[in-house]
């Protein structure tokens, strides 16, 4: 494998030259093709493009655009050269671009469209380095007056190739040699993540983090030269980003298309792609979406998909156990137990085979014709869901990391899938599992998740206070809660620290949250949840005299404190008082809405839900609390 991924892609363009890299929308809303040859052409142009334009080894260029065709080909030019990439979706707030921006030392950013232009050049004051702008759509005479303005020069991405094209006539040779002089080591982007205190903080990837992970995923994530894989997600995320190399590395293509169910099942109709990588919400959507046809359809139709997952199902679990295609915690594999499955197993199989001929084979033709695999990541897949596309024929594996790790630990085999866990953790990866004390623990004992190997960052940028935190010895503190089976792939089981990933993959902060919902009258402790879940919801401690007073002077009866926390007047009163704190006007994002509350009637406690420290013990809480949590949720 080679040592960068421009040199990767090099490679890759020497052998597939004539096979398409990248298929996008024109005009019209048809997808065109973009082959090897000319993605590398374009790439080196732009390379070129930034060198005449005064980017050298070793800058920090802000990327700030949600994913398109021009992004994968920036991003690459900008490694190309010793470069490194700060990225950003295009959802991202003044306050995390002007923390970003300026923490990475960013004298030049590419952003999307004349929007995002102007809500960076409304920052320039907070942004002393930033000398440069250029914009991938076309920007107005109102811009460039604004840059102007600004002191900061606004270049269109046309215009940086047209740049480049001349600058690779005077110097035929110099990107190549800009390209050979690249090192495993080089930093290859820095990707900010949420920190426990609600700023971001600036993981630096080498390309050894993402070439690491390269050679065994391309068994694992199979695909051939010319296959199409669907981009959906926000390439700033580490999973997204990590996917698209891998599909690039087969000689593959990229389609561009968006996770809006419209659009995404029609953009599968028309690419008929092989692979779709995707956060567990983008399933859950493809699974609700099956089951309101099936209702709406009613009838015979539904009693017959109802019937035939239903066998399905049972097939499929039935054969998991036969077959050790399912997390193992023991040597559970008796003759016996082997015999009494085997006839209901044989017994169950026409029937399935039955329902894919009437009614899964419909579902699948929604995939497309050619559709092999989707990988979940970013979040855990929700169990059933998992269950259901198993049972109906559609693989889809599931992969575990973090950006800190570039991000894969581990996934799935599409060829050889072992429900419940996600994988083994690939080539080059260590997982061990830990006590609270650092005690390394054996198979199936549960624990802390660490990592090593050669995907663990360099660390965090300008923070090596926090670095230390997490980094013992080479080994990766996670934070997460799992489990290794007896065969050796990991299951997780929950999460030590703080941040909450939804099933759309947006990480979020709780503390801040939290802080603020504290600050009501009516709240003396919370604690927000919902990881791997669509929304938020939240664990409220109402402060016991103010809602008492309340429910006094508005004539609430009751008949004890624990009976009027069950009163549909004072589970409105906090409920109203969580949405007017916890909302886009006081600089919340639409994800960290809280749309559930449960009301405790008993405070946290000192070693019970709270450390000496008076912090609360998530892990803890969410076992304490976990009926009402559910009741949130169902």
């Amino acid at each position: 494998m080679e040592q960068t991924l421009p040199k990767m892609l090099k490679n890759v363009v020497s052998q597939y030259s004539g096979v398409a890299a990248q298929y996008s929308r024109d005009s019209k809303g048809n997808f065109q093709p973009v082959t090897y040859k000319d993605f590398f052409e374009t790439i080196q142009n732009i390379a070129a493009g930034l060198i005449s334009i005064g980017i050298k080894r070793g800058d920090h260029v802000g990327l700030i655009s949600d994913n398109r065709k021009e992004w994968q080909q920036s991003s690459m030019a900008i490694m190309a050269i010793g470069a490194a990439d700060v990225p950003r979706g295009c959802d991202a707030t003044e306050h995390d671009l002007r923390f970003i921006l300026n923490s990475a030392d960013c004298s030049t950013v590419i952003a999307e469209n004349s929007t995002q232009v102007k809500k960076i050049l409304d920052l320039k004051q907070d942004l002393p380095s930033l000398k440069q702008l250029i914009c991938f759509d076309s920007f107005t005479e109102e811009d460039v007056k604004f840059a102007k303005n600004k002191k900061v020069e606004i270049f269109s991405f046309a215009e940086i190739i047209s740049i480049g094209e001349k600058y690779r006539v005077a110097n035929p040779t110099k990107i190549d040699e800009e390209i050979e002089l690249g090192t495993e080591d080089d930093i290859a982007c820095i990707i900010f993540t949420s920190g426990t205190t609600g700023e971001p903080k600036g993981v630096m990837l080498t390309h050894k983090n993402f070439i690491t992970q390269l050679d065994e995923l391309q068994e694992r994530i199979f695909l051939f030269p010319g296959d199409k894989a669907l981009c959906v997600l926000p390439v700033w995320h580490a999973f997204q980003r990590l996917c698209e190399y891998v599909i690039l590395v087969q000689a593959s293509a990229l389609c561009y298309s968006k996770p809006v169910g419209s659009i995404l099942l029609s953009d599968i109709q028309k690419l008929n792609p092989q692979l779709m990588p995707a956060v567990p919400r983008v399933f859950e959507s493809v699974y609700e979406g099956v089951l309101r046809t099936m209702r709406k359809t009613g009838g015979i139709v539904l009693v017959l998909f109802n019937f035939f997952t239903s066998v399905s199902l049972l097939h499929s679990k039935i054969d998991r156990r036969l077959f050790r295609k399912t997390a193992r915690f023991k040597n559970d594999y008796l003759i016996l137990s082997w015999i009494a499955l085997v006839i209901p197993w044989l017994l169950l199989y026409p029937l399935k085979l039955l329902g894919g001929v009437i009614v899964f084979k419909k579902i699948r033709a929604k995939l497309g014709k050619n559709f092999r695999a989707g990988v979940s990541g970013g979040g855990a897949l929700p169990p059933q869901i998992d269950a259901f596309f198993w049972a109906i024929g559609v693989n889809v594996v599931e992969g575990y990391g973090l950006t800190e790790t570039a991000p894969v630990v581990s996934v799935r085999s599409i060829k050889n899938p072992i429900f419940g866990t996600v994988g083994k953790p690939i080539r080059g990866v260590e997982v061990r599992i830990v006590d609270e004390d650092g005690n390394v623990l054996p198979r199936c004992k549960k624990g802390v998740v660490q990592v090593r190997g050669g995907t663990v960052m360099k660390g965090y940028y300008k923070r090596d206070d926090l670095t230390a935190k997490v980094m013992h010895d080479d080994w990766f503190d996670t934070g997460d809660i799992g489990i290794l089976t007896i065969d050796g792939e990991l299951v997780l089981k929950g999460r030590m620290k703080d941040t909450i990933v939804l099933r759309g993959g947006e990480n979020i902060e709780p503390a801040a949250i939290e802080m603020q919902i504290n600050d009501s009258r009516y709240v003396i402790q919370s604690m927000v949840v919902g990881q791997d879940q669509r929304y938020l919801g939240a664990l409220i401690i109402p402060c016991q005299e103010e809602v008492i007073n309340y429910a006094t002077e508005n004539g609430i009866p009751h008949s004890s404190y624990a009976d009027l926390l069950k009163k549909d007047e004072i589970i409105k009163l906090i409920d109203s008082e969580v949405q007017n704190i916890v909302n886009a006007k006081n600089g919340f994002k639409m994800f960290e809405k809280i749309s559930r509350i449960v009301l405790i009637p008993k405070p946290f406690e000192v070693g019970i839900e709270l450390s000496a420290k008076q912090e609360i013990m998530r892990h803890k809480i969410s076992t304490i609390y976990s009926k009402e949590i559910e009741t949130m949720f169902n």
